[in-house]
């Protein structure tokens, strides 16, 4: 590791070769999962590629951890295998922290959080670009009181346009859900996540990825400096507004 040796050792001709391991993509993901699968006994239910498919991002300690997590589980419920229960119970606690039990959700919220989540669902199911529909679920984990999934069926490095927009579509499926069914006076602030993706998505699609036609294909820099939102350096007020009003289109 590079971060470890003395400066003196990395001179040209001592350890001066450097290698770069990336994070593993969805068969590298599998294979490890695969290895610490054989630590545990496995029901014939699980499928380790699902799991793969909802991990990207992950490095083999933290897939070890899933599998480690998952056999806990299985421990304290009395089971002799781990079952695809425990595996995506495991792999949800990792990825969205632990499903809160004990709080009581009046009947009201739990509705409204239904109808929230089945608007994302809905969406998801009618988008063409987007990734299929894994799980659905209003059960709370950390400050989500639920949550719709979506798994890729390949690693991405990129995505199309089209694929953007279908992604701003389905975000703001919760929030138009709860407009539709409960009306405007009783929207809740449960969307506040979605809107801040949404507009990470906009604002990049405008100035970093040249996916507007008024701005160009321009990459500005923003400035972290402003204090009431955002800037941008050398950008005049003229196109600042043009900026604000592509985003909001």
């Amino acid at each position: 590791r590079a971060d470890v040796l003395d400066k003196a050792l990395m001179r040209p001709g001592r350890f001066d070769r450097q290698i770069t391991i990336p994070l593993p993509d969805i068969k590298g993901r599998e294979a490890i999962l695969k290895i610490h699968a054989k630590k545990v006994q496995i029901a014939p239910d699980v499928d380790l590629k699902t799991i793969a498919k909802a991990t990207p991002g992950f490095s083999g300690a933290e897939l070890a951890n899933v599998v480690n997590e998952a056999a806990l589980l299985a421990a304290r419920e009395n089971r002799k295998m781990v079952t695809m229960r425990e595996i995506e119970e495991a792999t949800d606690k990792i990825i969205m922290g632990s499903a809160v039990k004990n709080r009581v959700m009046k009947e009201e919220e739990r509705r409204l959080t239904a109808y929230h989540e089945a608007g994302h669902a809905i969406l998801a199911l009618n988008c063409k670009n987007s990734d299929p529909i894994h799980k659905a679920t209003i059960i709370q984990r950390g400050r989500a009181l639920g949550y719709v999934a979506r798994l890729p069926e390949d690693d991405k490095v990129s995505k199309t346009k089209a694929e953007i927009l279908d992604d701003i579509v389905i975000a703001m499926g919760g929030r138009i859900a709860e407009e539709m069914i409960f009306g405007l006076e009783k929207v809740t602030t449960g969307a506040s996540q979605d809107i801040k993706a949404i507009t990470q998505y906009a604002k990049h699609m405008v100035v970093s990825w040249g996916f507007s036609d008024k701005i160009g294909l321009i990459y500005r820099t923003e400035n972290l400096k402003s204090d009431d939102g955002y800037g941008f350096e050398a950008t005049s007020d003229e196109t600042l507004k043009m900026i604000d009003e592509e985003i909001k289109k």
